[in-house]
């Protein structure tokens, strides 16, 4: 519940400020007739996020388990692709936000459709809607408490339209940059699990070799080999008698730093080189952030409206 609430709060939070990004740069320049479109954007991007996670649940209970576990490993692997490429977008694009979707509503007001307007709120709010409906998908398969999990993610993508609404009114003051940084570097942790569960997947799908498969190494009593005589198809250790892997504190390791009690070696290594690989470019780019955020910067003179979003980007 923690993890996925955590999830719903970042990426709700930065649909919320984009939203508010663009609601106040309309109300700026005196065009609120037009904010009707933007709310219709919106809402479809909500309904379409809504609807693939809807496929997502029913749509391949019909199926065999090897294509349910080749359909589930799959997505998750896409989730972790949107998820890595959006924490490194964040860092490069969040100074250039603003100003960003500022120009696409001159263009859209400047051609006069209504469908422009639209698509800009629907394009502002999809991309995070389907990388959170796929992730917390994949999350919900790993976890298996699907009630829990859902709950955790609307909390926390209802404390993100509050917090979101208060920053753009002006009533509350949040540092982004940090806010980011943390949950980045979770997301980092939290992408890490999902693709060592999108490994186990894919395994048990037979799509790549492991303990489920011919090629896994057999030992002595004729069970597939634990430890380093079981490397690299069988697995890595299993520590199911120690830590019940339906129990609590399974459940809570898992959703934080992405361990399972019994774990094949290709799962071992995916994490780790995940974590070594994204963490090293996440935490430069955060250093490379800082350095330039220390450099004196000139002054600019904001609109009461845009004055609280425009500084926490």
């Amino acid at each position: 519940m923690l993890a996925t609430f955590l999830i719903g709060l970042r990426e709700g939070l930065e649909a919320a400020l984009v939203v508010g990004i663009l609601a106040a740069y309309l109300t700026r320049i005196g065009r609120r007739d037009v904010l009707p479109r933007m709310w219709l954007g919106v809402g479809l991007a909500i309904l379409l996020s809504l609807g693939i996670g809807a496929v997502l649940t029913f749509g391949p209970n019909a199926l065999t388990f090897e294509a349910q576990e080749l359909i589930g490993g799959t997505l998750s692997l896409v989730a972790v692709a949107m998820v890595t490429w959006m924490i490194f977008w964040m860092q490069k694009a969040g100074r250039t936000m603003k100003a960003s979707l500022e120009g696409g509503i001159d263009r859209a007001l400047a051609q006069g459709g209504l469908w422009a307007l639209v698509a800009i709120g629907f394009l502002s709010v999809a991309r995070e809607g389907i990388e959170t409906t796929l992730l917390l998908w994949s999350m919900v398969q790993s976890f298996g408490d699907a009630p829990a999990a859902l709950l955790g993610a609307l909390l926390g993508l209802l404390c993100a339209v509050v917090i979101g609404g208060l920053i753009a009114r002006g009533a509350v003051r949040l540092d982004l940059r940090r806010f980011f940084a943390f949950t980045g570097g979770f997301l980092v942790i939290v992408a890490a699990g999902v693709l060592a569960y999108a490994i186990m997947d894919l395994q048990e799908a037979g799509a790549i070799p492991g303990p489920f498969s011919a090629v896994a190494p057999i030992d002595v009593t004729g069970n597939v080999a634990i430890g380093w005589a079981a490397f690299p198809f069988g697995w890595a250790f299993d520590l199911s008698a120690t830590i019940a892997p339906g129990g609590p504190l399974a459940a809570i390791l898992q959703a934080t730093v992405g361990f399972m009690p019994q774990m094949t070696w290709l799962q071992v290594a995916a994490w780790l080189l995940y974590i070594l690989i994204v963490g090293t470019f996440f935490v430069r780019g955060l250093r490379a952030k800082r350095t330039r955020s220390t450099a004196p910067a000139p002054r600019v003179v904001r609109s009461p409206e845009t004055a609280e979003i425009q500084g926490v980007l």
